[in-house]
């Protein structure tokens, strides 16, 4: 059973950077990945992925604010949080469909 955990949430002002890790327990260089988030009263929407050849693809809100990425480690996938806005706040979930395995989440509040 693949195991995904999110890290790197928290509080930040309109306008910060956030950070977000995914680790997973095996091996991802060669599998697509991809960051949701879930706003309170919303459903879960995708935010980036990135596919076995490294093309991305951004939710549009996000474009041009978040960067999404593989770690040198080959276990790690990034979600660098630039510009944000109150309305990024919500949970944050890593993601793969290969393995259709979920992380337990990391909080993302964005102040205004």
């Amino acid at each position: 059973q693949v195991q995904l955990v999110e890290s790197g949430g928290g509080l930040v002002q309109a306008g910060g950077s956030l950070r977000l890790s995914c680790r997973a327990s095996i091996t991802i260089f060669s599998i697509t990945m991809g960051w949701y988030r879930q706003a309170p009263g919303k459903q879960r929407e995708l935010v980036a992925e990135i596919f076995t050849a490294g093309s991305t693809n951004y939710a549009d809100s996000v474009k041009g604010r978040f960067t999404i990425s593989r770690g040198n480690a080959k276990n790690t996938v990034y979600l660098q949080m630039n510009s944000l806005k109150p309305e990024d706040t919500g949970v944050y979930y890593c993601y793969t469909s290969t393995y259709s395995a979920w992380g337990q989440g990391t909080q993302v509040t964005v102040s205004s």
